[in-house]
């Protein structure tokens, strides 16, 4: 598959994203139940606003919806200060396993599951 000038640059973003949020938020992640279950709840939710608010979200790369979408959060928050622990840090873990998990293909409603990030 041909990766697109916008997959590359969302791709690189979500690295950036990734790497902000840093060892300490996945280790986390990984060791705590709760953190991941919310993880995963925020996946859902931003898979379906995505998926069902976005009009031909099943064209574009996943990748490119949401760093989009990350992109639009923290510019709306870009005041705050947020931690893995967050609303916005829980939201921004999500966007990342989300990322990783469809990268260049399409989201779509299948069932959600989502890879360990560590």
């Amino acid at each position: 598959m041909r990766v697109t000038w916008r997959e590359k640059n969302a791709r690189q973003w979500i690295s950036e994203l990734s790497d902000r949020i840093g060892m300490a938020g996945w280790a986390a992640l990984a060791v705590t139940p709760a953190l991941a279950a919310e993880v995963d709840q925020h996946g859902a939710a931003v898979r379906d606003i995505l998926l069902f608010g976005v009009e031909g979200a099943g064209a574009v790369g996943a990748v490119v919806l949401l760093a989009a979408y990350g992109r639009g959060l923290l510019d709306n928050a870009a005041d705050l200060e947020w931690t893995p622990a967050s609303w916005l840090g829980v939201r921004l873990m999500a966007i990342c396993q989300l990322a990783h998990a469809h990268d260049v293909k399409p989201l779509t409603d299948d069932t959600y599951a989502l890879p360990n990030v560590t």
